[in-house]
């Protein structure tokens, strides 16, 4: 049996009342799973560890002290084991998390909250350098829109590559409900491979 821990990422007012606001999934939904996975992760005895992103008092998100850097009511209203306090994208990075999991015999993470693509994201590919397995759930995750010189992305292709490309090497991406059957039934989650996920794009192709 692997021995999980929920890491909730930033699920803070910034994202929902404030100037980043999560468009897709939508931000309701996301978070009424957020706390679904809080609950079910309590109920099982799975640790959970809140993260929060904090910024310099000046900044225009996430500001030390702003309504925007407090955590969501959804996460500031439920039990927790751990609480992580960090300002780069990845919850590994400058925090104590690595060393809180390997205290508590932790194999496999299970993130929720925000960005898929930015903080989410930097956060599994870390956990799986440091060889650690990851779940990732993908209706309690949310991603916004981008435009700069590079191009243009909405919220909804922005999450929907990037919950691809978890699922082909980095993470079992779950919705929420799979995830609570998981925890229920104690069945592993679905994993692929890179060439697995790369010859059934292009059988589709060859068909198509």
């Amino acid at each position: 049996m692997s021995r999980r821990a929920l890491i909730v990422i930033d699920v803070q007012n910034e994202y929902v009342t404030g100037n980043l606001p999560i468009e897709y999934p939508d931000v309701n939904v996301s978070l009424a799973n957020v706390g679904r996975a809080i609950d079910a992760a309590n109920r099982h005895g799975v640790p959970v560890v809140v993260v929060q992103n904090v910024a310099p008092a000046a900044s225009p998100l996430f500001a030390r002290g702003s309504d925007g850097a407090a955590l969501h009511e959804v996460v500031a209203t439920r039990p927790r084991a751990h609480l992580i306090e960090k300002s780069m994208p990845s919850a590994f990075a400058g925090t104590d998390l690595a060393a809180w999991l390997a205290q508590h015999d932790i194999d496999t993470i299970v993130i929720a909250g925000y960005m898929t693509h930015n903080c989410d994201d930097s956060t599994v590919k870390h956990a799986v350098h440091a060889g650690l397995s990851v779940e990732f759930l993908a209706d309690a995750t949310g991603a916004v829109p981008y435009e700069n010189r590079a191009g243009r992305a909405s919220a909804e292709e922005i999450h929907r590559v990037f919950t691809v490309v978890m699922q082909s090497r980095f993470a079992a991406v779950l919705t929420t409900d799979e995830w609570l059957a998981a925890l229920d039934t104690g069945a592993p989650p679905a994993r692929d491979t890179i060439y697995a996920s790369n010859q059934k794009a292009r059988s589709a192709r060859a068909v198509g």
